[in-house]
């Protein structure tokens, strides 16, 4: 039933999607292309078991080289001066970009996060890579994703899932607290952005 449930709410979204937002074509990824998945604690998998996190998922059903690079509470500014080593060891194709999550926890804001990820942007693009943007939630009891992140794809014209987190976030069944997803939250995102991928043409 569990799983039943899960497939359901992964086809929901997909119909969503394709239909409520702007889809960004990505250029095919090579076989033994590189995908660098970067972020926070949305990205290291915090809440589920070891290697449930939507990186490993997101590998293994599209059979993609993918390179988990989160680091649970970490804030944009540190994710930002720790990017450029990781671009040059992995030199990935394209970079599925979730941060700022902290940022808004914390003192440090909006304008810090929507900033640092700009550069984010800007320094993945600069390598030639292509990105992949999530959306993140702020904090509170009804959920939405914060709107700098929207201000972000439209500026840079990048890829772009935003209410994702939101959703799953927002699904009692699909997290393992209010901010974090358990492993099958993480499944439902991995399949989302398979799906976004297929659709974008880059698998």
């Amino acid at each position: 039933m569990k799983k039943i449930r899960v497939s359901l709410l992964c086809l929901i979204l997909s119909l969503l999607y394709s239909c409520g937002s702007d889809l960004v074509y990505l250029a095919p990824l090579a076989p033994n292309a590189s995908v660098l998945a970067f972020g926070d604690s949305l990205t290291a998998g915090f809440g589920a078991s070891p290697g449930q996190g939507y990186p490993e998922v997101l590998a293994s059903s599209a059979a993609l080289n993918i390179f988990n690079a989160g680091i649970s509470g970490e804030l944009s500014r540190e994710g930002l001066e720790r990017l450029p080593e990781l671009l040059a060891q992995h030199r990935p194709q394209l970079v599925i970009l979730c941060h700022g999550g902290n940022d808004l926890l914390r003192s440090t804001g909006a304008d810090a996060a929507k900033s640092n990820i700009l550069a984010m942007i800007a320094m993945v693009q600069a390598q030639g890579a292509e990105v992949l943007l999530l959306g993140v939630p702020r904090p509170g009891i009804f959920l939405s994703t914060a709107d700098f992140y929207a201000e972000i794809a439209e500026q840079t014209q990048v890829a772009y899932v935003p209410d994702l987190i939101r959703d799953v976030l927002s699904d009692a069944a699909l997290k393992s607290d209010a901010a974090h997803p358990n492993s099958s939250g993480y499944r439902v995102i991995a399949g989302e952005i398979e799906s976004y991928l297929m659709e974008a043409g880059a698998i």
